[in-house]
């Protein structure tokens, strides 16, 4: 089986709502472009995967993916997927990591098909289903986010994550009206999308330490390690960085040989696919760490970080990123919350997802190939 097309369709997202999770993520325009990437075989098979997100239109990434990865693709057997990935990370000097995780999950779709298996299952399935959070936005006051956390607790929900204002003062106070609305038992995090300096951090973490809260996110600047290691000396929260730089596997090893973190964190998006974001997994749980998958971006990488969720062991949440509409679009069938406060991967073939395919047709922009 050798791969004999790879083409990118282009197609408009409308309608996105304002919004907003730190000071760089802001997004008001209401458009954006995601990129359907397909990877053919001459057995007639193809895999399929998702560019771009509501703020990374995939009409800058797209291009590049065309000029640079596919000639790498052409030709080879798409199963060898180790031997391509190899051959695709020297080029994020071309390309962004997004786009080799695009390729990379498309070509788990086509081994996950070409077996007949969901790619959970030829991962090493660990579990069936994983307990979703939701995950805010920056809203306006603690009593708005107080309402909206009370309204997923009662949803039957199995945490809530609070971004910010990004004031420290404030975002206690933001804290402290959550905790007291939804109770001691309800689970709670903080993202803090890396607004703060070090005594900032140090207070901020001291409060949510007194409230329970589960884990303190981006507290600092995404790449201050020394400031990391001395925040994790004096605070008893578990601390989580590592979300960005959009990067790969090496990566994570001054966060961990300088014990900077306490979990790890990752997407198929941000770290270049599904290969990368297993491999980082199991580096964290060799160190007896827990791996917490971040949001992707768009609806068929929540799909591909669903399945990862669902094979490895040392995870203990599924992320959703509010407002839906800001983040759900191009298939027929989103993840859904269960009954039981579980949303499950697919079981069909590869990322057994169900792509929009006539939505995408009538969107279409440009096709790239």
């Amino acid at each position: 089986m050798q791969i004999d097309r790879v083409s990118l369709t282009l197609f408009a997202w409308d309608g996105i709502p304002p919004t907003r999770y730190h000071a760089a993520s802001r997004m008001e325009s209401g458009a954006s472009a995601l990129g359907l990437l397909s990877i053919g075989t001459d057995a007639g098979l193809t895999g399929h995967a998702f560019l771009g997100s509501a703020t990374h239109t995939a009409a800058n990434d797209g291009p590049g993916l065309i000029r640079f990865l596919k000639p790498l693709l052409m030709g080879r057997d798409p199963l060898e997927r180790e031997a391509i990935n190899a051959r695709l990370w020297p080029f994020s000097r071309l390309v962004s990591v997004r786009s080799i995780g695009a390729v990379d999950v498309a070509l788990w779709d086509l081994a996950g098909k070409a077996a007949g298996m969901p790619i959970h299952r030829l991962l090493g399935t660990c579990r069936h289903g994983i307990p979703a959070y939701a995950s805010s936005q920056v809203l306006d006051g603690a009593g708005a986010y107080a309402e909206e956390a009370v309204a997923f607790r009662d949803a039957g929900w199995a945490a809530y994550k609070i971004h910010p204002p990004q004031h420290p003062a404030t975002d206690i106070k933001v804290c402290e009206a959550v905790r007291r609305a939804v109770g001691d038992d309800f689970p709670l995090m903080l993202d803090s999308t890396w607004s703060y300096d070090f005594p900032a951090a140090i207070r901020v973490g001291r409060a949510i330490e007194r409230l329970g809260f589960l884990w303190y996110e981006d507290p600092l600047h995404d790449q201050d390690i020394t400031n990391y290691v001395k925040l994790r000396q004096k605070l008893d929260i578990p601390i989580m960085a590592t979300e960005y730089p959009a990067a790969g596997l090496e990566s994570y090893a001054p966060w961990i040989m300088l014990q900077a973190t306490d979990y790890l964190r990752g997407d198929v998006a941000v770290k270049g696919g599904i290969t990368t974001l297993l491999k980082t997994a199991h580096l964290a749980e060799a160190f007896r760490m827990t791996y917490e998958i971040h949001h992707g971006g768009n609806s068929l990488n929540n799909v591909a970080n669903l399945h990862v969720a669902c094979a490895i062991r040392n995870t203990t949440y599924f992320e959703v990123l509010l407002p839906d509409g800001a983040h759900k679009y191009g298939l027929a069938k989103e993840i859904e919350l269960g009954r039981d406060g579980l949303v499950r991967a697919p079981e069909g073939p590869g990322l057994g997802a169900e792509i929009d395919f006539d939505l995408i047709a009538r969107k279409t922009v440009a096709v790239l190939d």
